[in-house]
Order: C-alpha cells, then structure tokens, then sequence
C-alpha cells in the first residue's frame, strides 16, 4: 500500500488535534522536537546555494526511507492482530470448559447430598458395630481382667516387701494391660484400673524413700538401693500411649538422695545450740570426709556413672552446710568464741587438707567450682561482731585491771619492787598481754580480722591510757584534799612512772610487720600525755614541802646563816631519795624537773622583795650567800645523779656577779650579759633584781632597763629551757614605774 491508499484508510486531523476524548501532550512535543530537528538539518544540508541542485537526491532517500518504515510497522501491526485472535479463541473455550464444569459441580454436589441422607440412616448400624468391637475385645480380655485386682494387691504386697523390681514388673504388666483394653475402647477407663494410679505412686514413694536413705542401705542393703536405682532409671525409659504425667522417679531418686543427706547431717534437730557451735563444726570436720569417702566406695558403685554420684555427694554437702550456716547468721547473735571458731573453721578448717582440700579427694568430686561458704559480707559482719565483742571485754578487763591498781595506791606498805629495786607492778605487763594476745591469736583466721583487732587494741590502750591519767588526777586530788590518807603518796606515784616506761618500752610488740610506721603515733602521744602528767604531779608535792621554807627567803637570817638552804637540801634530798627506784630516762627527767623547780622558788623568793641590801657589805653578803647556795644546790644534784651540764644552777652565779657589781653605772653591761645567757629574763625581774642592791638611782635603773630592751639580740641555743619566764614578779611600786615599764 502506497502512501495515498495509507491516507485514505486513517482520517485526517487537523494540524495541532489529537484524537476525540484523548490527549497527547507527549505527541505534541514529539512532533514540535521533530519538525525543529527537521528545520535544522533542512537549513544545515541547504545553507549554500550549491547544495539545492542535490534536493532530488533528498527527497528520493527520504520518501525510500518511509516506505521501510510503513512497512515495518505493518508487519508489527499484522503479528499484533493475529495474536489477539488467538487470544480471543482461548477465552471462548475457555468459558466452554467453565460451564461444564458448572454443571459436574452441581451434579456432584446433589450426590453427596443424597449420600449424606444415606449415611444418617447408617448411624446406628455403625454404633452396634463399635459396641461389638469392644464387647469381643472385652470377652477376649475378660480372664486377664478378672485377675487385675489380685495383680493390684500382689503388687503392693511386693512394695510392701520392699521387692521393688519385682514390684516395677508387676506395675508394667498391669499398665500394659491397661493400654490394651484402653485401645479397643476408645479410651475408656475401666473401673478395674483405678487403683492403678495409688499403686505407681506408692511405688514411686518406696524408691524415694530407698535413694533418701542410700547412705544407709549402701553399708547394710546395697540391693535394695540398687533395685530402686534399675527403676527409677528403667521407667525413665519407659513410654506409653495413655495421656498420663509423666511420673519422672529419676529427678525424684536424685533429689531424695540429696534431701536425705542433708538430712542426715543438717536437719532441724541437728542444729547448734548456743555455745555448742565449737562442737557441731567439730562434728562435721569428720562426718563430712567420712561421708564422701563412703559415697565413692558404696554409694557409686550402686548408681550409674550419669549419677555423679561423689559430685553430687560434695555439692549437696556444700549447699546444705552453707545454707545451715546462713540460718545460723539470721538468727540470735554469737558470741565472740562463736565467731572466731566459725570464722577459722570456714576460712581455713573447710578449705584445708582435711576436707575438701584433701589429697584423697579425687576429682570427680569437682569442688572447684563450690561457693564460698560465707559471702564477704557475711565475713565483714562476723568479723565486726567479734572485735565489737571483744572490745567490750578487753574495755572491761583493763579497766578491772586499772581498779585494782588504784586500790593498791592506798595501801600502807610502799610500792613492790623488782630484784633490782624498782618500783613494779603486774599491771603493765597485764594490760599488754591483754592486747597482744587477741591480736596474736586472730593471725590464724585473716589479715582483715588481725588489721581490725590491731586497731581496736591499739584504741583502747589510748583509752586505757586516758583513764589511768583521770585515776592519778582523782587520786593526787583526793590526797590533796585530804579526802583520802595515802601514807605513801609520792612512791605511787614513781611506780606509775615505771608503769608508763614499761608501756612505752613494750608497746612496739602491737605493731606487726605489716603495720605502716606512725600507727603507733596516737597511743605515743597518750603516754607522753601521761609522763608529763605523773612528773607534774611528783614535783608538785616537793614543792608542797619546799615552799614554806623558801618563804623566809631572803632575809638577814638568810644572809648570816645556811640554816634555811641547808633545810632545803635536806627536804629535797630526802625527796629525792625514793627516785633511785625510778627507771631510766625518767631518773634523770625527774632530776632535771625537780632541780629546775628548786632554782625556779629560789627565783621566786628572790623576786618577792623581802630584802633590800643597806650597803655594800650586804650586797656582798647576799653575793656570797647566792655563790655558797649555788654551791651547795649543784653538790646536792650532782650526788643524786644529775650532770653538770643540764642544771640550772648556773643562773644563780650569774645573779651572783649582777649583785656584787661594784659600779652601778656598769649595771647596763652586767644585764645586756644576763639577758644573753638567759633571753626569758624580764624588765621586771631586772627591776626586782635592782631593787635587792637597794643602791639604783632612778637614772641607773632607767639605763639598765634600757640596756636590756636595746641590747643584741641573744643567739640561739638548742635545748635551752624557759626560766626566768616561769618565775613572777610583784607588781612595781609607784617609786619604780617609768613611762617604758610593764606598769606605764
């Protein structure tokens, strides 16, 4: 078909409209795109005027071209119709085949109802054929029924009898049967069977009862526990058609094997009383090895390898101890003795060599992998508890301790003294024995307990220390007083100095290796404390009985006699006498304090005033007086024992030279020299000193005082003591008031 033919067939449109109802904006563009490429390659291939004689050519390649195309399209046209014809004769036989099968449908469909009727007529034939089933069944079955009670009562005679396998036959035979005469029936129950169900469980209870005492039966009837064994693991394997429970006696033999061993060895009347805990753990370090051995020698060889049995064994012993002592936590409290035998029995008794640490333990014991006995927290409770208990008995030990010592202060002979001869007493030793030994004795249970011992130890011997302090302050109070007669109060107190050196001297042995340097520091303070308080104490009462003598000190008696100083030395040798029962390095303190109290009165008296010297033969006097005293005073402690070096007596040859000055105008040097070697010196004890020359003019005094405050300022010495800032003075008179002094 030509072109004119293909127009005349399809209608013509104008240019721009598409198809009625229809609308193709894709076509639109595509011939708009076209026409453009058209006009583009048309001004293109005819831009120069040479190329229009080649227009022919064009046109004759063009319309070839769509003559292919026409006819391309025709083909696809054409195989595109004789498809859907093919198609169109599908559908048609296709609805065809449809209705006839309509039609077997309906056909099929009137048959079975028809079928159905008939069958509704057939009803009661086939329930008479049922009945018949199970009558000839049951006539078949009849004599075997007959016996099934008799069965029932022999088998529970071979329970009775403890014949448990010949028991588990008889029960099968009989559930058997049950199965059989169950089948034919349609499951119907007969009432012949059911005392089939009481029956198994009594069988089930003999088992459990036989595996609950297999320790026992394993020494004196091994077949019978291994006959409940065979069936426990015999019905295990057993299954049948009935919709029973499974009676599962296998988990039941298992767990009546470990609740009747922990009954046996933590049952409810086997639990400790107060104070037989000791004895129960006693108990059980030998029961518990011994019961394991005799599970690996009797019981495993009656149970099948599956069974684990010595596992089971050491698992079952674990779990039931540890659940017995976590019982024994949540009640009452223990006592202390209670708390420490658990704690070493279970940290170190438990684990050891003897019982689950044994070498005889093999391993298929498998306690690797036990817990703990007692949690951390279960052991920092117990461990509290006993230094909280303990705390409470050493508080109450050492202060009985104390109470007796106190007691002893008030007899009427001296203080006990050693084969050295001094002053000793059990109480020291007491005291750290006390300590020592509960924190000796809690080294074999742990570090953590020995550590808290050690603190609370080392606690109460500061307290301890505090109240023998408070004691000595009551007791000098009281004595003082004259609420109580102490013949001997001084030699008590010398011995209480021996106490404090002997506590100081042995307090390093509660100060294990593992201790920090310093733990030691509070309990050193304590007895330092203590030291200063007893020395404070001795040299009071000498100075009770120095004192009234120092009282006519200085006077023109003191000037023209030794008598006063002499009663001095005499006292307070005689008050020195009872240091020789004084350990060292307190002797020595002791002299230091008491030589130091004597210069210090003899300051006193001088600063008081009661003298003033009339002349220059007086002053000379004093000088000499002073120079001869000091004398004497160093001769008496140098016999008592204390050097030269550390006493005080020096200060009264340097007030000595300050009196003796021939020249008052060189008193500025003289004071500027004293305040060098003893830089505590005041203005006011120059002013009193200047006072007992009695030949200070206003202007002289005024000089050395100022002497004093302008001087250099005097050199450090190491260990020099205060002196002259311990001694008073007496408030200046109006006379000596200058605008600088203490009084402007």
């Amino acid at each position: 078909m030509d072109s004119a033919a293909r127009d005349k067939t399809q209608p013509a449109l104008p240019t721009g409209s598409s198809c009625p109802g229809l609308e193709w904006p894709e076509q639109e563009r595509a011939e708009q795109l076209a026409r453009g490429a058209a006009l583009k390659w048309a001004s293109g291939i005819f831009y120069r005027p040479e190329q229009l004689a080649r227009l022919g050519q064009y046109r004759n390649r063009e319309v070839q071209r769509t003559c292919s195309l026409e006819a391309r399209i025709k083909s696809v046209v054409q195989s595109y119709l004789e498809g859907v014809k093919t198609g169109v004769w599908q559908l048609a036989q296709a609805l065809e085949a449809v209705q006839g099968a309509r039609e077997a449908l309906g056909q099929a469909r009137g048959l079975l109802r028809d079928m159905a009727e008939a069958a509704q007529t057939l009803e009661p034939l086939r329930e008479q054929v049922v009945e018949h089933k199970q009558l000839q069944a049951l006539s078949q079955l009849l004599p075997r029924l007959r016996a099934v009670p008799a069965a029932v009562a022999h088998t529970q005679t071979l329970i009775d009898a403890q014949r448990l396998l010949e028991a588990y036959v008889s029960l099968r035979e009989l559930e058997q049967l049950q199965e059989e005469t169950c089948v034919p029936l349609g499951g119907l129950e007969l009432p012949v069977f059911e005392g089939l169900g009481p029956l198994a469980e009594a069988l089930g209870q003999a088992v459990e009862a036989a595996a609950g005492a297999a320790g026992q039966l394993a020494r004196e009837n091994p077949a019978l526990l291994v006959a409940a064994v065979r069936v426990a693991e015999v019905d295990a394997g057993c299954t049948t058609s009935l919709e029973q429970a499974p009676r599962d006696w296998r988990q039941r033999c298992l767990r009546a094997l470990q609740q009747g061993l922990e009954r046996v060895h933590f049952g409810t009347s086997l639990q400790p009383g107060p104070g037989e805990l000791a004895k129960w753990l006693e108990a059980l370090r030998v029961a518990l090895p011994a019961e394991l051995a005799m599970a690996e020698a009797l019981v495993a060889p009656c149970c099948p390898p599956h069974y684990k049995v010595v596992q089971l064994w050491a698992h079952t012993l674990h779990g039931g101890l540890r659940r017995c002592l976590q019982q024994l936590l949540e009640g009452p409290e223990l006592e202390e003795a209670d708390t420490f035998t658990l704690l070493h029995w279970v940290l170190h008794v438990y684990q050891g060599p003897e019982m689950m640490g044994s070498l005889e333990l093999g391993p298929e014991a498998d306690v690797s992998d036990l817990e703990p006995l007692l949690t951390l927290e279960n052991i920092e409770q117990l461990e509290a508890t006993f230094v909280a208990k303990v705390q409470a008995k050493v508080a109450q030990w050492l202060q009985k301790a104390l109470d007796g010592e106190v007691v002893e202060w008030g007899r009427e002979q001296e203080p006990d003294t050693d084969l050295s001869g001094f002053y000793h007493s059990p109480l020291p030793a007491i005291v750290l024995q006390i300590l020592e030994e509960n924190i000796r004795v809690t080294r074999i249970v742990s570090v953590s307990l020995e550590q808290r011992v050690h603190g609370m130890a080392l606690s109460e011997l500061s307290a301890f220390l505090r109240s023998f302090t408070d004691a000595l302050i009551r007791f000098s109070r009281d004595h003082l007083r004259g609420e109580a007669v102490v013949p001997h109060y001084v030699p008590y107190l010398l011995a209480t100095l021996n106490h404090q050196l002997a506590l100081s001297s042995s307090v390093s042995v509660l100060q294990p290796k593992w201790v920090v340097p310093g733990v030691l520091a509070p309990v050193e303070a304590e007895l330092d404390k203590l030291q200063k308080r007893i020395c404070r104490l001795v040299l009071e009462a000498l100075l009770a009985e120095l004192q009234p003598l120092f009282a006519a000190l200085p006077s023109r008696r003191w000037l023209s006699s030794p008598e006063l100083l002499d009663d001095v030395c005499k006292r307070t040798a005689r008050f020195c006498q009872n240091f020789q029962h004084v350990r060292n390095p307190a002797v020595q303190l002791l002299l230091v304090e008491a030589e130091r109290t004597v210069v210090l009165q003899y300051l006193s008296a001088l600063m008081q005033g009661r003298l003033v010297c009339r002349g220059a033969d007086e002053r000379t006097q004093a000088a000499e007086r002073m120079q001869h005293d000091a004398a004497q005073l160093q001769e008496l402690f140098l016999g008592l024992g204390l050097e030269e070096s550390v006493q005080c007596v020096p200060v009264l040859l340097a007030l000595k030279e300050l009196l003796n000055l021939r020249d008052p105008t060189l008193l500025g040097l003289e004071v500027a020299g004293l305040r060098q070697q003893f830089p505590d010196v005041s203005e006011d004890h120059v002013s009193a000193l200047l006072d007992l020359r009695g030949d200070v003019s206003r202007e002289q005094r005024l000089a050395a005082l100022s002497s004093l405050r302008a001087g250099p300022q005097p050199s450090p010495q190491a260990g020099r003591r205060a002196l002259f800032s311990l001694v008073p003075t007496p408030a200046p008179s109006l006379a000596s008031c200058f605008p600088s002094g203490s009084c402007a």
